[in-house]
């Protein structure tokens, strides 16, 4: 019988903490895409999934992260990124600059969340007018637009589904998905945005650029590119969007 060559592991590990449980399949799957050149170790931590400012606020206090990072530390991550977006905007953009310092001290490696994700994700490829489609609330979902606007980022269309919790976004069937994910699009935007770890993207980022002719960013997306990047992992691959083909994740 053949021998069949062992898997090689990854050198590379990056944590995520997410918050409760949604669309983490996102992780593995990228994982297979980029190749394994990188281990996505994925924790959770638990609290409301409701998308309303109070729970956000206690989803990603302090005290909250440090547990995700002490279930982190026995993989010595080379980097951790906290994978929520609206439970790192919620704070305000010097807010969120302010959790990650904190979350850093905790994890002692370099350290970032989606939100900074999105902005950096949008300052690789050169861009600054952007779309939204969020899955939130319209108060949340304007949180996340004054973030960006903080981060220099022009958001030219806002469009907002009004789901109350990210146990809902991750029950949506991927042609719902598609079809959120394009609603929100705009003319002038140079880039699309869904800004929700709860939903799945990932496999349907290179369909939807390919529809609407532009680049899309999601959050899972742009949360694996940040803790590439942030461990100095390669962050080229087919199949995640074209941030993963033409990100410059040196333009830092």
């Amino acid at each position: 019988m053949p021998v069949t060559a062992p898997r090689t592991v990854p050198e590379t590990t990056i944590g995520f903490i997410y918050p409760d449980h949604a669309a983490e399949d996102d992780y593995p799957l990228a994982q297979r895409l980029l190749g394994d050149v990188a281990q996505l170790s994925v924790t959770h931590i638990y609290g409301t999934d409701l998308h309303a400012v109070a729970e956000l606020l206690d989803l990603g206090s302090e005290q909250r992260l440090a547990e995700g990072a002490a279930q982190l530390a026995p993989l010595s991550p080379d980097a951790v990124v906290w994978a929520c977006t609206s439970g790192s905007f919620v704070f305000g953009r010097d807010g969120a600059a302010e959790q990650i310092t904190k979350l850093a001290a905790v994890t002692g490696t370099p350290t970032s969340s989606t939100s900074f994700a999105f902005t950096r994700a949008l300052r690789a490829l050169g861009l600054k007018r952007v779309a939204i489609t969020a899955s939130y609330p319209d108060d949340v979902a304007a949180l996340f637009q004054e973030f960006l606007a903080a981060e220099g980022v022009d958001v030219v269309q806002l469009s907002s589904a009004g789901i109350d919790t990210a146990a809902e976004v991750g029950n949506l069937r991927p042609d719902e998905v598609a079809e959120l994910m394009t609603q929100g699009d705009h003319p002038d935007a140079d880039a699309l945005l869904i800004p929700d770890t709860a939903m799945r993207t990932i496999a349907l980022i290179d369909p939807i650029e390919q529809r609407i002719g532009k680049p899309v960013l999601t959050a899972n997306q742009v949360t694996i590119w940040e803790g590439l990047r942030l461990a100095g992992a390669p962050t080229r691959a087919d199949g995640i969007g074209r941030l993963f083909r033409e990100g410059d994740a040196d333009a830092f």
